[in-house]
């Protein structure tokens, strides 16, 4: 089983990329779920969102405690959040930003995509609330090699409410853009 926690902030899309990464890994016929853990719903709050993908049907309904990868969708949670906190050993950290946002020493895989000015290239939010979320998911499909960024694309066709040829551009800069560190 395949386990990610996405940490946002409430409007970034964290909850719907959640979604969206767990329809593409139905769509390559894994089994999944997925599902957000929030306090009060606000713009700006800290969200978390969790996935699980796997290729047996899953049967455990818990929070993602132990991931496989971490996905911030804002970089100014490092400060608040320990947003490795149970990762697992050589596991994945993708972060909406720039080399050198995250110091970390503890073997695990980081790469970094400027999802947000990737988002705002496509007018996806407004410059005060990007919406980074499908962003983030096509340097995720390329990073982790968990799903293909034609099924991610066709997730989004599927869910995205509007601006769906904006949304699969996002996917398809950040899939060329992200660099692993």
């Amino acid at each position: 089983m395949y386990e990610i926690r996405f940490h946002g902030r409430g409007g970034q899309g964290a909850v719907t990329a959640s979604k969206m990464l767990a329809m593409a890994a139905f769509k390559e016929n894994k089994w999944v779920t997925t599902f957000p853990f929030y306090g009060t719903e606000r713009r700006g709050a800290p969200v978390t969102a969790f996935t699980r993908i796997d290729n047996v049907k899953i049967e455990l309904r818990s929070q993602i405690y132990e991931p496989d990868a971490v996905i911030l969708l804002d970089k100014s949670l490092l400060k608040l959040v320990n947003v490795t906190e149970g990762l697992k050993p050589h596991g994945l950290v993708l972060i909406n930003g720039k080399q050198g946002d995250f110091e970390s020493n503890n073997g695990f895989k980081v790469a970094y995509v400027d999802a947000t000015s990737i988002a705002l290239k496509n007018h996806l939010g407004d410059p005060s609330h990007p919406i980074v979320n499908t962003a983030i998911l096509g340097a995720f499909s390329k990073v982790s090699g968990i799903v293909s960024v034609d099924s991610m694309k066709s997730a989004v066709r599927d869910i995205s409410p509007s601006k769906i040829n904006e949304n699969v551009n996002a996917i398809e800069e950040a899939y060329e853009e992200v660099e692993v560190v």
